[in-house]
């Protein structure tokens, strides 16, 4: 199988970059190792008709990256418009901050579409094409009216709401109906999947069996897939980085003292505000801890251009300030954050560092900052992982502290557990999350991925076409691919 990944944004994945998302850190070791061509966004954007979509291509260890300039007069639209004012807060529960225009929508088509072009100079006779997450949730639709024919999965990385939420979302039906142009969809959870079945089924009328549905483009399988980590890989990459500058100073200005880390892309779905006051509320519940205990926050911004990303940059900079000056001191600072990201062997050495992981999203696909906080620790002395039970991750790690984000009074008391707790219990839970680590690696997840693809396309070739009612579609309108075609 010649194996064709694409995403919106392609990380080169220099060891000592910042990385600003899970799927970035993730996809790197597969494309690799695996000799994928790894397609997506270059970050930068190009002005006139792109036709003919340019691509620029270099070697990723066994693999390639193949990144593209985005059409100018669309990107916005797609990117800080539809997909991430739209279609990112109704995927994290959070219906009140939709924000979409029909300008946005109609972008967020043409860029899949532009995208769907792009990717045919990858297709060769054995490809397969596997498309990640919520920018793309109809491209597999534009590359069926391409014509492509080979075996085209999609994987979503974030969560997948309840009927009732997603319908919240503008063209809803028309954009799941699009889904349905995938031969496999892939979820983190399996509460994800159901609510994606319950809707193609109670909301688009159409057949669903053992995780199948039956639409006008024949048969979509839905399936759980959880992504992982190479936990041995992140395990080395902590024990090297002891010595990193970064991390050796760290590691003297605590001066004895024990330290809880949080790392999150500055976004109101990761529960920075409710984390931060319950730091506060523990520091009041339990003063002893004062001088004893800080928290290092890192906090990258990200979707500045977007109203809800700078009022949250905002208010936690305002509350942070706050806490530090009730509960600081002239030698004493309770709560260290930085607004900047670092790479992934630096992040190593901190989790490594920290005696606590937090990580209390409000609503999460999987958060691999936890599977990394946990791979990242010393066996014979590692540290405690405080877990919202709202992150895909606490399926696979469940002896980790299970929080609920909302409840700051019982974040407060789960976090100074979490800095008494004796060796013998951290070791014990520990060890039980490494199991479920190795037993589910980003290797696995690809593997597992891959292999449902391909029995996707025996299944196909060996069923005759299935005949449905035609589905009502967009309207189109010939031109080029600056004319609007969804109407």
């Amino acid at each position: 199988m010649n194996l064709v990944v694409v995403s919106n944004r392609v990380s080169r994945g220099k060891p000592n970059e910042p990385m600003t998302g899970g799927l970035a850190a993730a996809l790197l070791p597969i494309v690799e190792k695996s000799g994928a061509i790894w397609v997506g966004s270059s970050g930068r954007v190009r002005d006139g008709n792109l036709k003919e979509p340019f691509a620029e291509v270099e070697a990723l260890g066994a693999g390639a990256l193949a990144m593209l300039d985005l059409p100018a007069a669309h990107y916005g639209g797609y990117y800080e418009g539809f997909a991430n004012s739209a279609l990112w807060p109704a995927l994290h529960s959070r219906a009140d901050l939709i924000r979409a225009s029909q300008e946005d929508y109609v972008s967020y088509r043409e860029v899949n579409a532009f995208m769907a072009r792009a990717l045919l100079r990858f297709r060769k006779a054995d490809s397969a094409f596997w498309v990640q997450d919520y920018h793309f949730l109809a491209l597999g639709a534009e590359l069926r009216d391409l014509g492509v024919t080979e075996p085209v999965g999609f994987f979503l990385h974030t969560p997948w709401p309840s009927r009732t939420v997603i319908s919240g979302v503008p063209h809803h039906r028309e954009l799941i109906e699009a889904m349905l142009a995938y031969d496999l969809i892939g979820f983190q959870t399996e509460e994800d999947c159901e609510n994606f079945l319950s809707y193609a089924q109670a909301d688009l009328g159409l057949v669903v069996h053992d995780g199948v549905v039956i639409s006008r483009h024949g048969r979509t399988r839905a399936a759980v897939f959880p992504i992982g980590i190479d936990p041995q890989q992140f395990a080395q990459l902590a024990m090297k980085a002891s010595t990193h500058p970064d991390v050796s100073r760290l590691r003297r200005s605590l001066n004895g003292e024990k330290l809880a880390i949080g790392v999150d892309r500055l976004d109101y779905s990761k529960g920075l505000i409710n984390r931060i006051k319950a730091f506060d509320r523990m520091w009041t519940m339990h003063p002893q801890l004062a001088r004893t205990a800080s928290l290092l926050q890192i906090a990258t911004p990200s979707r500045g251009g977007i109203e809800a990303y700078g009022n949250l940059q905002s208010e936690v900079a305002k509350l942070v300030t706050d806490v530090n000056g009730i509960h600081g001191e002239v030698d004493w600072t309770p709560i260290r954050y930085l607004n900047k990201g670092y790479g992934q062997a630096v992040l190593a050495g901190l989790y490594r560092t920290a005696q606590v992981g937090v990580v209390t999203p409000l609503q999460d696909g999987m958060n691999l900052v936890a599977k990394e906080y946990v791979a990242a620790q010393n066996p014979v002395d590692p540290g405690v992982l405080v877990l919202s039970k709202f992150a895909g991750a606490a399926n696979e790690l469940d002896t980790a502290l299970l929080v609920n984000p909302h409840d700051i009074d019982g974040m407060a008391r789960t976090i100074a557990i979490a800095l008494s707790m004796p060796l013998t219990e951290r070791r014990m839970r520990w060890e039980a999350m490494m199991a479920k680590l190795r037993g589910h690696t980003i290797q696995q997840w690809f593997a597992d991925f891959t292999e449902a693809l391909r029995e996707c396309q025996l299944d196909k070739d060996a069923l005759a076409p299935v005949i449905v009612e035609p589905a009502r579609w967009p309207l189109r309108s010939a031109g080029n691919s600056n004319t609007a075609r969804y109407h």
